[in-house]
Protein backbone atom coordinates (compact mmCIF):
# COMPACT_ATOMS: atom_id res chain seq x y z
CA UNK A 1 0.00 0.00 0.00
CA UNK A 2 1.20 3.50 -0.99
CA UNK A 3 1.58 5.66 2.09
CA UNK A 4 0.46 9.17 1.33
CA UNK A 5 2.85 11.74 1.80
CA UNK A 6 1.93 15.17 4.12
CA UNK A 7 3.22 18.41 3.42
CA UNK A 8 3.32 21.33 5.37
CA UNK A 9 3.48 24.34 2.99
CA UNK A 10 4.32 28.16 4.73
CA UNK A 11 4.11 30.75 2.26
CA UNK A 12 2.18 34.41 2.24
CA UNK A 13 1.79 34.71 -1.24
CA UNK A 14 -1.77 33.12 -1.56
CA UNK A 15 -1.16 33.02 -5.70
CA UNK A 16 1.53 30.94 -5.39
CA UNK A 17 0.51 29.09 -2.60
CA UNK A 18 -2.82 27.99 -4.24
CA UNK A 19 -0.64 26.61 -7.14
CA UNK A 20 1.63 24.90 -5.43
CA UNK A 21 -1.05 23.30 -3.48
CA UNK A 22 -3.14 22.22 -6.61
CA UNK A 23 0.29 20.83 -8.12
CA UNK A 24 0.88 19.12 -4.84
CA UNK A 25 -2.34 17.56 -4.22
CA UNK A 26 -2.31 16.43 -8.32
CA UNK A 27 0.80 14.17 -7.75
CA UNK A 28 -0.73 12.89 -4.39
CA UNK A 29 0.59 14.88 -1.52
CA UNK A 30 -1.53 15.49 1.23
CA UNK A 31 -0.97 19.94 1.84
CA UNK A 32 -1.24 21.81 5.06
CA UNK A 33 -1.13 25.65 4.02
CA UNK A 34 -0.13 28.14 6.61
CA UNK A 35 0.51 31.64 5.70
CA UNK A 36 2.18 33.45 8.86
CA UNK A 37 5.71 32.65 10.11
CA UNK A 38 4.62 32.72 14.21
CA UNK A 39 1.90 30.21 13.40
CA UNK A 40 4.49 27.20 11.41
CA UNK A 41 6.06 26.14 14.55
CA UNK A 42 2.89 25.41 16.70
CA UNK A 43 1.42 23.66 13.41
CA UNK A 44 4.32 21.18 12.92
CA UNK A 45 3.95 20.41 16.50
CA UNK A 46 0.42 19.34 16.07
CA UNK A 47 0.62 17.22 12.29
CA UNK A 48 2.97 14.55 11.60
CA UNK A 49 4.52 15.79 8.20
CA UNK A 50 6.79 14.38 5.66
CA UNK A 51 8.34 17.35 4.72
CA UNK A 52 8.04 21.27 5.31
CA UNK A 53 7.73 23.65 2.39
CA UNK A 54 9.27 27.01 4.02
CA UNK A 55 9.18 30.67 2.50
CA UNK A 56 12.19 32.70 3.87
CA UNK A 57 10.13 36.36 4.04
CA UNK A 58 7.52 35.34 6.07
CA UNK A 59 5.15 37.26 8.10
CA UNK A 60 5.81 37.47 12.05
CA UNK A 61 8.65 34.77 12.11
CA UNK A 62 10.79 34.49 8.97
CA UNK A 63 12.04 30.97 7.69
CA UNK A 64 15.46 30.83 9.09
CA UNK A 65 14.33 31.22 12.29
CA UNK A 66 11.20 28.67 12.09
CA UNK A 67 13.76 26.11 10.56
CA UNK A 68 16.26 27.10 13.75
CA UNK A 69 13.36 26.17 16.13
CA UNK A 70 12.75 22.84 14.35
CA UNK A 71 16.17 21.86 14.86
CA UNK A 72 16.26 22.85 18.22
CA UNK A 73 13.63 20.66 19.22
CA UNK A 74 15.45 17.96 17.69
CA UNK A 75 12.99 17.30 15.10
CA UNK A 76 15.17 15.75 11.53
CA UNK A 77 12.12 16.28 9.16
CA UNK A 78 13.49 17.82 5.56
CA UNK A 79 12.74 21.42 5.33
CA UNK A 80 12.71 22.79 1.51
CA UNK A 81 13.00 26.81 1.26
CA UNK A 82 11.71 28.59 -1.07
CA UNK A 83 12.69 32.23 -1.61
CA UNK A 84 12.73 35.35 -3.71
CA UNK A 85 16.58 36.31 -2.41
CA UNK A 86 18.83 33.87 -5.02
CA UNK A 87 22.51 34.94 -3.52
CA UNK A 88 24.94 32.42 -3.27
CA UNK A 89 25.26 33.08 0.53
CA UNK A 90 21.33 33.50 1.56
CA UNK A 91 20.92 29.80 -0.27
CA UNK A 92 24.25 28.64 2.49
CA UNK A 93 23.00 29.81 5.43
CA UNK A 94 19.83 28.20 5.01
CA UNK A 95 21.12 25.46 4.91
CA UNK A 96 23.56 25.68 7.32
CA UNK A 97 20.51 26.46 9.55
CA UNK A 98 19.02 22.66 8.67
CA UNK A 99 17.25 23.30 5.80
CA UNK A 100 17.89 20.22 3.01
CA UNK A 101 17.20 22.58 -0.33
CA UNK A 102 16.91 26.06 -1.24
CA UNK A 103 15.00 26.90 -4.41
CA UNK A 104 14.69 30.77 -5.55
CA UNK A 105 11.62 32.47 -7.16
CA UNK A 106 10.46 32.23 -9.47
CA UNK A 107 10.55 28.54 -9.95
CA UNK A 108 9.09 26.15 -12.48
CA UNK A 109 6.49 23.98 -10.56
CA UNK A 110 8.05 20.71 -12.02
CA UNK A 111 11.95 21.52 -10.45
CA UNK A 112 10.40 21.80 -7.20
CA UNK A 113 8.60 18.36 -7.62
CA UNK A 114 11.77 16.87 -8.80
CA UNK A 115 13.58 18.32 -5.84
CA UNK A 116 10.82 16.97 -3.31
CA UNK A 117 11.48 13.49 -5.14
CA UNK A 118 14.92 13.81 -4.89
CA UNK A 119 14.58 14.62 -0.66
CA UNK A 120 12.87 11.49 -0.25
CA UNK A 121 14.62 9.53 -2.57
CA UNK A 122 18.26 10.50 -0.32
CA UNK A 123 16.07 10.33 2.48
CA UNK A 124 15.66 6.36 1.56
CA UNK A 125 19.27 6.07 1.14
CA UNK A 126 20.36 7.36 4.54
CA UNK A 127 18.18 4.87 6.60
CA UNK A 128 19.57 2.01 4.48
CA UNK A 129 22.31 0.09 6.00
CA UNK A 130 24.40 -0.61 3.00
CA UNK A 131 28.09 -1.33 4.54
CA UNK A 132 28.15 0.37 7.74
CA UNK A 133 26.25 -0.35 10.81
CA UNK A 134 23.08 2.58 12.21
CA UNK A 135 26.00 3.12 15.04
CA UNK A 136 28.92 3.72 13.71
CA UNK A 137 31.83 4.07 15.78
CA UNK A 138 35.43 4.93 15.40
CA UNK A 139 38.09 5.59 18.03
CA UNK A 140 35.66 6.75 20.95
CA UNK A 141 33.42 8.72 18.77
CA UNK A 142 30.18 7.69 17.46
CA UNK A 143 27.80 8.48 14.96
CA UNK A 144 23.81 7.35 14.93
CA UNK A 145 22.61 7.33 11.13
CA UNK A 146 18.68 7.18 12.68
CA UNK A 147 18.56 9.34 15.57
CA UNK A 148 21.11 11.81 13.95
CA UNK A 149 23.37 12.41 17.22
CA UNK A 150 26.76 12.54 16.93
CA UNK A 151 29.34 11.94 20.04
CA UNK A 152 33.30 13.55 19.75
CA UNK A 153 35.80 15.14 22.21
CA UNK A 154 33.59 18.19 22.91
CA UNK A 155 30.23 15.72 23.81
CA UNK A 156 26.85 14.95 22.21
CA UNK A 157 25.61 16.67 19.03
CA UNK A 158 22.23 16.40 16.88
CA UNK A 159 23.36 16.67 13.30
CA UNK A 160 21.45 17.59 10.46
CA UNK A 161 20.04 15.51 7.50
CA UNK A 162 22.80 16.94 4.98
CA UNK A 163 25.77 16.43 8.18
CA UNK A 164 24.54 12.67 8.28
CA UNK A 165 24.70 12.22 4.32
CA UNK A 166 28.30 13.77 4.01
CA UNK A 167 29.42 12.10 7.25
CA UNK A 168 27.76 8.21 5.65
CA UNK A 169 29.24 9.04 2.09
CA UNK A 170 32.29 9.90 3.03
CA UNK A 171 32.54 6.33 5.72
CA UNK A 172 31.07 4.31 3.24
CA UNK A 173 33.99 4.96 0.81
CA UNK A 174 36.51 4.54 3.56
CA UNK A 175 40.38 5.39 2.24
CA UNK A 176 38.88 6.91 -0.68
CA UNK A 177 39.00 10.66 -2.57
CA UNK A 178 35.77 11.86 -2.98
CA UNK A 179 35.54 15.45 -4.76
CA UNK A 180 33.53 17.82 -3.55
CA UNK A 181 31.63 17.44 -6.86
CA UNK A 182 30.62 13.98 -6.03
CA UNK A 183 29.82 14.81 -2.56
CA UNK A 184 27.13 17.40 -4.26
CA UNK A 185 25.83 14.78 -6.49
CA UNK A 186 25.14 12.18 -3.69
CA UNK A 187 23.75 14.32 -1.11
CA UNK A 188 22.17 17.49 -2.92
CA UNK A 189 21.73 15.42 -6.22
CA UNK A 190 22.55 18.18 -8.32
CA UNK A 191 25.18 21.40 -8.15
CA UNK A 192 23.38 23.90 -6.67
CA UNK A 193 26.22 26.41 -6.65
CA UNK A 194 28.64 27.94 -9.04
CA UNK A 195 31.37 27.36 -6.11
CA UNK A 196 31.93 24.76 -3.68
CA UNK A 197 31.68 26.67 -0.32
CA UNK A 198 28.41 24.35 1.18
CA UNK A 199 30.81 21.39 1.23
CA UNK A 200 33.34 23.45 2.86
CA UNK A 201 31.41 24.98 5.56
CA UNK A 202 29.74 21.35 6.01
CA UNK A 203 32.94 19.62 6.55
CA UNK A 204 34.25 22.52 9.06
CA UNK A 205 31.51 22.02 11.18
CA UNK A 206 31.93 18.18 11.07
CA UNK A 207 35.69 18.73 11.90
CA UNK A 208 34.56 20.74 15.15
CA UNK A 209 32.25 17.55 16.27
CA UNK A 210 34.54 14.82 15.64
CA UNK A 211 38.00 15.99 15.57
CA UNK A 212 40.75 16.70 18.47
CA UNK A 213 42.33 19.65 16.67
CA UNK A 214 39.47 20.69 13.85
CA UNK A 215 42.64 22.42 11.82
CA UNK A 216 44.67 19.35 11.75
CA UNK A 217 42.06 16.80 11.10
CA UNK A 218 43.11 13.27 11.45
CA UNK A 219 39.83 11.48 10.27
CA UNK A 220 37.79 13.86 7.53
CA UNK A 221 41.00 14.91 5.56
CA UNK A 222 41.15 17.65 3.03
CA UNK A 223 42.98 16.36 -0.60
CA UNK A 224 43.88 19.50 -2.06
CA UNK A 225 42.83 20.54 -5.15
CA UNK A 226 40.55 17.47 -5.47
CA UNK A 227 37.96 16.93 -2.10
CA UNK A 228 38.05 15.03 0.97
CA UNK A 229 39.03 11.57 2.41
CA UNK A 230 37.91 9.80 5.59
CA UNK A 231 40.67 8.06 6.93
CA UNK A 232 40.75 4.31 7.23
CA UNK A 233 39.78 3.36 10.41
CA UNK A 234 41.48 -0.16 11.39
Amino acid sequence: MVVTKTILLVEDDPNLADGLIINLEAEGYQVVHIDQGNLAFKEFKKGNFDLILLDVMLPGTDGLTICKMIRDDGATIPILFISARSETQERIDGLLAGGDDYISKPFEVSELLVRIQGIFRRQSWLALKDDIEELFEFNGRKINFKTYKAYGPGGEFLLSRKECMVMKYLIERQGEVVSRDQLLDAVWGYHIYPTNRTIDNFILRLRKIFEDDPKNPNYIETIRGVGYRFAKID
